[in-house]
């Protein structure tokens, strides 16, 4: 598998540095990880082009965030793999919309004044990142967690 290329460059770019390391960070533990011929071939292919990329186009920064979570999507799709707080992050957007408006929506209704909607986010919000967090330790225990986090 390619490794990607020394890009001293964007240092003075924080946002950009802390996803490019978080990049390499990806791609060295997937390179001691085992597998599957597709998704390491797909991996290179993703290095191949950034390596190419010129870095001081604005789509480098855009480019980079997409290459990373395709990866990611496919490392999960396949092996199961997630990087650390994956499922809070996607929990803590899924139970403010399906369990928080409800709740708002409902608590709205009792006390008859739709003013009191947003109450029901908080509730979905921490809902949400409880189970999100439990499934992260789930994953953490049955060895699927990556040692690495993810912004999204």
């Amino acid at each position: 598998m390619q490794t990607l290329k020394d890009r001293p460059e964007i240092k003075e770019q924080k946002n950009l540095y802390r996803t490019y390391k978080s990049f390499q960070v990806l791609i060295v533990l997937l390179t001691q990880k085992e597998l599957a011929p597709e998704i390491r071939d797909s991996i290179s292919q993703s290095i191949g082009h950034l390596n190419r990329f010129p870095t001081a186009d604005k789509k480098f920064s855009k480019y980079l965030h997409s290459q990373q979570k395709e990866i990611l999507k496919q490392v999960e799709k396949r092996h199961k793999w997630v990087p650390k707080n994956y499922y809070r992050n996607l929990w803590t957007a899924l139970g403010m919309s399906v369990f928080g408006i409800p709740m708002g929506v409902v608590f709205g209704i009792m006390v008859d004044n739709m003013a009191y909607l947003g109450i029901g986010l908080p509730l979905g919000l921490a809902i949400g990142a409880a189970v999100g967090s439990n499934m992260d330790k789930k994953a953490k225990e049955e060895g699927r967690q990556l040692d690495v986090e993810v912004e999204e």
